[in-house]
This record gives C-alpha cells, sequence and structure tokens, in this order.
C-alpha cells in the first residue's frame, strides 16, 4: 500500500524533500545547457538564471542531506520514485522533446516549455513543503520547510515572469 501524506514519517519527508531538490536541480541544468548553447545574450541570460537555480537547489539538497544524516545517519528510506510521485509532480522530458514536441504539436517555444516545465516543478515544490511545514512538529525542521516554501516562491515568481515575459514576445501564445 502505497504511502499518504498525512502517514510520511519525518524521514520519508525529508527523504521526498531530497528528490525534489536534486531533481529540480538536474533539470535546471540541464535546461542551463540548452540556453547556453544557443550562445545570444537573452539565452545566455537565461542559462545563468538556471544554472544559479539549479546551484541553489543543490544547496537545499546538502542541507536537507545533512538533516537526514543527523537523525537518521545512513538507514534507507523504502520510498520509490513511484511512491513520491504520488506526492509531488515530476516532471519528465526526453531528449530533445522540449524542442520537438513542444514546437511542433503545441505552438510553444522551447523557451516557454522550459519555463512552464521549471515554473510546474516549483509550484509543486511549494505545495509540498507549505504542507511539511503545517504539519511538521519539529521546530527546526518546520523552519527549514518554511524557509524553502520563500525560496521556491521566489523561484516560481521569477519563472511566472518569464512565462508571461515569452508569450507578450510572442505576440500571446495561450497554452493549448
Amino acid at each position: 500500500m502505497k504511502p499518504n501524506f498525512a502517514s510520511l514519517s519525518a524521514q520519508e519527508a525529508l527523504h521526498v524533500a531530497i528528490f525534489i531538490e536534486e531533481r529540480n536541480a538536474t533539470i535546471y541544468r540541464e535546461f542551463s545547457e540548452m540556453f547556453a548553447e544557443f550562445r545570444d545574450p537573452e539565452s545566455l541570460e537565461i542559462a545563468a538564471a538556471f544554472w544559479e537555480m539549479s546551484n541553489e537547489e543543490r544547496r537545499h539538497g546538502t542541507t536537507l542531506q545533512k538533516r537526514y544524516f543527523e537523525r537518521y545517519g545512513t538507514r534507507p528510506c523504502a520510498m520509490t520514485e513511484d511512491d513520491i510521485a504520488d506526492f509531488i509532480e515530476v516532471p519528465r522530458l526526453e531528449n530533445g522533446e522540449i524542442f520537438t514536441v513542444s514546437k511542433l504539436k503545441v505552438g510553444r517555444s522551447p523557451r516557454e516549455r522550459a519555463f512552464e516545465v521549471a515554473l510546474a516543478a516549483e509550484e509543486s515544490a511549494v505545495r509540498f513543503y507549505r504542507r511539511l511545514a503545517e504539519s511538521t512538529e519539529e521546530k527546526d525542521l518546520r523552519s527549514v520547510y518554511e524557509e524553502f516554501v520563500a525560496f521556491e516562491e521566489n523561484h516560481s515568481g521569477w519563472l511566472e515572469h518569464k512565462v508571461a515575459q515569452v508569450r507578450r514576445t510572442a505576440g500571446g501564445t495561450k497554452r493549448a
């Protein structure tokens, strides 16, 4: 039987949080590398922003891993990626999908699609951390989750702005 949010132990919640940070760091690193390849000034600016977001997510993951180790040592957690997907949206993009599917089938540019995927990841993280902050009894851990809510909301705000900016530039492209 898969766990539900209310039944998550502190260990499982930390495990899911670490997964979120590592997953987002990987997505943003890939987006950074993708945009850097375009080499125009705007793409390089976007690449730099995604690179910084990736580094910030890695720092968050490291913070959470330290908390995990302090509390649970090297004890493994039985949560699987499928279990985690029940708690958060896990965006997946196959190689090249951002260029082909988004542009040909839905009329969105790779830039818009990248921002949308990142925004969905950040919004999912905000919801997860907010629920953890509200339900965690351990004061120091609740404080970490509240801090992460603020960080992820900051990322979401930046990404919302970028999505709107790309849509204005593209003449009001709408989601399909």
